[in-house]
């Protein structure tokens, strides 16, 4: 991943670069904002970044992986692994099955592996949440797991002295 990230840098600009970063799957806001800062941004101009780029796939995710998936399952190798993929992440989602809109707010908040954007919008999908119920929580999860990585971040930095 460090090389995708190095090979970006060289092509794209910095801000697209941190951008990209967050619409990746793994790395979300929670690689971006660091990224960001070791780029030379300020923690607010990163945080901004990195937010739009996680939330730019919300509405395609939440809106276009049901038919992908309907697809996807009638082949024997996919449905498989979509099926794990869909038990490991209902597994996940008892909070939010239970409390909705709090819960998927809390779970995207937390900033741990697992937790992002994309497997929230996935158990909201799995979870037949409404767009408008599920959209403001991945959000202001999303700000709140930002707000969380700045903050470490910062006294990351600020503890080896960048």
């Amino acid at each position: 991943m460090d090389n995708l990230i190095l090979a970006l840098e060289k092509v794209f600009s910095p801000e697209f670069t941190v951008f990209f970063a967050a619409l990746l799957p793994i790395i979300e806001v929670r690689g971006a904002i660091p990224l960001a800062m070791s780029m030379g941004f300020t923690p607010i101009y990163g945080f901004i970044l990195s937010i739009l780029g996680s939330m730019l796939p919300v509405p395609f995710l939440f809106f276009g992986i049901r038919p992908i998936f309907r697809y996807l399952m009638k082949k024997p190798f996919f449905d498989k692994h979509l099926g794990r993929l869909m038990a490991k992440t209902l597994a996940k989602s008892d909070g939010i099955r239970r409390y909705e809109f709090w819960g998927l707010l809390i779970f995207v908040a937390i900033p741990l592996p697992g937790t992002g954007v994309w497997t929230g919008t996935l158990a909201a999908v799995l979870l037949d949440l409404r767009f408008k119920t599920a959209f403001p929580a991945l959000l202001l999860g999303d700000m709140g797991a930002g707000i969380l990585v700045t903050a470490i971040s910062l006294g990351a930095f600020k503890a080896i002295g960048l």
